[in-house]
């Protein structure tokens, strides 16, 4: 089956969903968060992952008790956590007879139409193959200021965008986008310019992105034409029903149809 027959779910997984409180790998979250992805694709769908946690996993090993602040120490952190979360991910999905493939990138990856080809026929020969998952992390531990798309909620818009996701799924902490005045999560929007006052920029210590953040990933998402979802990442088993189209989320409709570009 041609590649442009299949359809393409993008998963971002946030810090707070990988990580304890002290910054270390939440072993049981993720574990249930793979046996989740793990049961998404099929001949016709196939899934990317972006994941975050790699800062946050290795601040432990360097001791330190929030996320850390000065470049050098942050791509410390990234260089010994990215190993951990990659070993992890790989041992949980070979249970279900899958295999990870690891891409790293930078803002610099995308500057031109050249190079960010190369990463769109990469990701589509990986997903050519059954039983690969892609996983996509930005390359923390060599990438600097001038060099960072800004967050995993970013990266995960413009690579649901380039390979022509057909939905990007941000897997956070809470349920949804909240109203400014509390009470049940927004289960729909229109259009993303009318919910922006919403965010409250609430993030946890080992994380960089927060609500307005996902905003921003979202309008460029949607306006790609990728239909886009916040979620509840503690609650993985609500996955399947999100991919299908319901679930207990927030969910952004796509201005078009998605296209593959940049």
């Amino acid at each position: 089956m041609a590649m442009a027959e299949q359809e393409i779910v993008v998963i971002k997984i946030g810090t707070g969903v990988l990580t304890k409180g002290d910054g270390t790998l939440d072993s049981a979250s993720l574990a249930r968060l793979v046996n989740s992805v793990a049961d998404l694709p099929t001949e016709h769908r196939r899934c990317v992952l972006v994941s975050s946690g790699a800062v946050g996993a290795g601040t432990s090993v360097l001791g330190l008790t929030e996320y850390p602040n000065d470049i050098t120490t942050r791509q410390a952190a990234a260089a010994v956590g990215q190993t951990r979360l990659m070993h992890a991910y790989q041992n949980l999905f070979g249970s279900f007879d899958t295999n990870v493939a690891q891409l790293l990138l930078t803002a610099d990856d995308f500057s031109s139409p050249e190079r960010s080809g190369r990463i769109s026929d990469t990701l589509h020969r990986l997903l050519s193959q059954p039983g690969i998952v892609p996983i996509i992390n930005e390359n923390d531990s060599v990438a600097v200021e001038e060099l960072r798309v800004g967050d995993n909620d970013l990266l995960s818009a413009r690579v649901a965008t380039l390979i022509g996701a057909r939905l990007l799924v941000l897997l956070t902490s809470v349920d949804g986008l909240l109203p400014p005045d509390g009470g049940e999560i927004v289960k729909e929007v229109a259009d993303v310019q009318e919910v922006l006052d919403f965010a409250k920029d609430v993030k946890g210590r080992f994380s960089i992105g927060g609500m307005r953040s996902k905003l921003q990933a979202v309008q460029l998402a949607v306006e790609a034409g990728v239909e886009t979802v916040i979620a509840n990442g503690r609650h993985p088993e609500r996955l399947k029903e999100i991919v299908a189209g319901g679930g207990h989320a927030t969910r952004f409709r796509p201005r078009g149809t998605a296209k593959a570009g940049l």
